[in-house]
């Protein structure tokens, strides 16, 4: 089945009809801003997977050392990670506002059509819970990485702690996060956002294969199987690092 998924395909198509009309009005209609917030999307998950890849070295009992190496790759990079960090930074942000906004434009649409007595059919409903609500796991999720950053990105400039791993000084990040995941308040914050991660990445991710149009009969039971699958799994993965630390790494 999934050999038969040609990414150029669906890229061709969705860049065929953007092309056809003026860009700043091609971003500004329906197809274009889901075009935009499914590239946004499957990038930011792409991202997750390899930060959740990255955040599994502290689930290793040695004290911090293999996530302080971990740690020390990116510091390493020098004024080349501030280009990435400002790059993720303005693609979290279009997912976001593009996000609300065009989720409030399809309230506004459905209300209009509902006095107006219009009435509107299609396919079968893929509505459930995390569809209906990805306005609100968005937001939550935004607040969260805020606070995510101040406590591991903003908090890590003002501490000079170190560790020494065979005679070489690291920073010890391991530290800042075994220290803030004691405090059971942080913990709890912690799971419940990841279990929103969840439940955002559940509709989500098939969501965005549907705006590409790859959503075709033959392929979508394995793009919804796909999409359950990297939901409980990344939101699996991240949840249980306080709960683990707060457990094991006093």
């Amino acid at each position: 089945m999934w050999r038969r998924f040609c990414a150029a395909e669906v890229v061709g198509r969705t860049l065929g009809v953007v092309f056809m009309i003026p860009l700043k009005k091609a971003l500004n209609s329906s197809i274009g801003r889901k075009f935009v917030m499914s590239i946004s999307g499957i990038a930011l998950v792409l991202f997750v997977i390899v930060h959740l890849l990255g955040n599994l070295t502290l689930y290793v009992p040695d004290g911090g050392e293999a996530f302080n190496i971990y740690a020390s790759k990116f510091a390493a990079l020098g004024p080349f990670l501030y280009v990435i960090e400002l790059g993720l930074l303005g693609v979290i942000a279009l997912h976001i506002t593009w996000g609300v906004t065009t989720t409030l434009r399809n309230k506004g649409a459905r209300a209009n059509n509902y006095e107006t007595g219009v009435v509107t059919k299609g396919g079968p409903s893929n509505l459930n819970p995390a569809s209906r609500n990805m306005i609100i796991t968005g937001v939550v999720l935004g607040i969260f990485l805020v606070v995510h950053l101040w406590h591991f990105r903003i908090q890590k400039m003002f501490t000079d702690a170190t560790m020494t791993i065979d005679g070489k000084a690291y920073g010890d990040l391991y530290g800042l996060v075994a220290t803030e995941f004691q405090n059971p308040l942080w913990v709890a914050f912690y799971v419940i956002a990841m279990l929103f991660l969840g439940f955002h990445l559940r509709h989500g991710f098939w969501s965005a294969f549907q705006s590409l149009g790859a959503m075709k009969p033959q392929w979508s039971k394995g793009i919804y199987a796909l999409g359950l699958t990297i939901a409980v799994v990344l939101a699996a993965g991240f949840l249980g690092i306080p709960v683990f630390l707060y457990m094991f790494g006093g």
